[in-house]
């Protein structure tokens, strides 16, 4: 038997390595985990206080201390969604080709609409709404990623066909709510003061203010609440999601969600912002409509969280609801936010509006629209495959009465 002796100082010292080693690599993670944190502290935003936590908690629209919908939301299981996301998840989430889009620059706005009104479907929900001579930019997110980090979270399927130092001017930018997706820190900074209006819903001001925009440019509204300016009125109305953007899920319903009514002294566009089906758009169509054109939530869908987003089929049917409008489909296309293919919501939209009559416009990234002479439906997304509504279907519970006989109620 042979006997193996080891120097107990080198031993010691092996010993020493190895701890310091460990000291070494757990300094490093809980160093990078502070810099995280640190940097989704400013990403994330900032908590309503003082008048502003009065003027929310004075909301009909707040209880229990938070916002509530106006049709009670089912949560979702976040168990059962994460099975779906790691089993059942489309191979065809994200486009495997480049999207082909229409590059812009500032000189491309510097002619008036032909019939005073032209909308351009930028990104995801980013448009530019070019209306009676007013320029509102809604929901802008020029980051690459929806994430309060730059290297982690959905990133986008493409470029914004135009860049944020090329948009020309503009009067009032439009945030529905503070989801990552929709309002993006890093834009913000971006056009910073130069805007002369934020119109926010109730408490996202908060946000902005942390982020450096001055007090006096933010207009926070309720539902039903409205804002002029630049001769365009701007009315907050009433949405089935929900808000947050904290790391830790600790500020879920603090503050409010809303779609929006941009109306000019000609023209009407009404912007759905994110929302599931509910007993309202009738109320909006008839309070403040008719529209030029309707900006409907499509994708991002499933059965699971059916009380957040719409899905194809009940977004035609709120635009039915709604009463009028050239129907142009948004919230798809930007970011792998979902389980479905990326093209699905388009092929589901495309159907049910030739089954149900409903005019569209699918515009092409960066292309222009004008809703009262809208292009010929070309199909610029590939042939992939898709699920039908009876195959995914996507129903928003709390729905006693079909649309057919909600407008039949609602107009005696």
């Amino acid at each position: 038997m042979r006997f193996i002796f080891i120097d107990p100082n080198l031993e010691r010292n092996m010993i020493n390595t190895t701890a310091k080693f460990s000291d070494l690599v757990i300094s490093i993670v809980l160093a990078l985990s502070l810099c995280l944190l640190l940097f989704s502290c400013t990403t994330t935003g900032k908590r309503a206080s003082g008048s502003r936590t009065q003027k929310m908690k004075s909301s009909p629209n707040w209880k229990d201390e938070r916002f509530v919908n106006p049709l009670p939301r089912q949560e979702e299981s976040i168990l059962e969604a994460s099975k779906k996301y790691l089993f059942e998840k489309s191979e065809f989430s994200s486009p495997k080709r480049p999207i082909e889009t229409i590059q812009r620059n500032r000189a491309d706005f510097d002619s008036s609409p032909v019939d005073g009104i032209r909308i351009t479907w930028l990104f995801h929900s980013s448009i530019l709404i070019e209306i009676d001579d007013a320029r509102i930019l809604v929901d802008p997110v020029w980051s690459k990623r929806a994430s309060p980090l730059d290297s982690l979270g959905p990133k986008r399927f493409f470029e914004m066909p135009l860049a944020l130092d090329d948009l020309p001017e503009i009067d009032a930018v439009v945030i529905s709510h503070d989801h990552y997706d929709h309002l993006d820190h890093r834009t913000i900074k971006r056009l910073g003061n130069r805007i002369p209006y934020y119109v926010v819903p109730l408490g996202v001001g908060a946000h902005l203010e942390y982020w450096g925009i001055e007090s006096k440019r933010i207009i926070e509204l309720d539902w039903w609440e409205s804002f002029q300016t630049s001769g365009v009125t701007l009315t907050a109305t009433p949405a089935r999601h929900f808000s947050g953007r904290s790391l830790f899920l600790s500020d879920l319903y603090q503050t409010l969600w809303c779609g929006w009514v941009i109306a000019g002294k000609d023209h009407r566009v009404f912007y759905s912002g994110d929302t599931a089906k509910f007993h309202g758009f009738v109320d909006i169509g008839k309070q403040l409509g008719p529209f030029d054109a309707v900006l409907m939530d499509t994708g991002a869908y499933d059965q699971l969280w059916a009380d957040v987003h719409l899905g194809p089929e009940q977004a035609i049917e709120a635009r039915l609801e709604l009463g009028s409008g050239l129907f142009i489909p948004i919230h798809w296309a930007g970011f792998d936010l979902a389980l479905h293919g990326w093209t699905e919501p388009v092929e589901r939209i495309m159907a049910e509006a030739e089954k149900t009559g409903v005019e569209i416009a699918i515009p092409r990234p960066g292309e222009s629209i004008n809703p009262r002479n809208p292009p010929v439906v070309k199909r610029w997304w590939p042939e992939l495959p898709w699920q039908t509504p009876s195959e995914a279907p996507v129903v928003s519970s709390g729905l006693k009465n079909s649309t057919t006989e909600l407008l039949a109620v609602q107009q005696k």
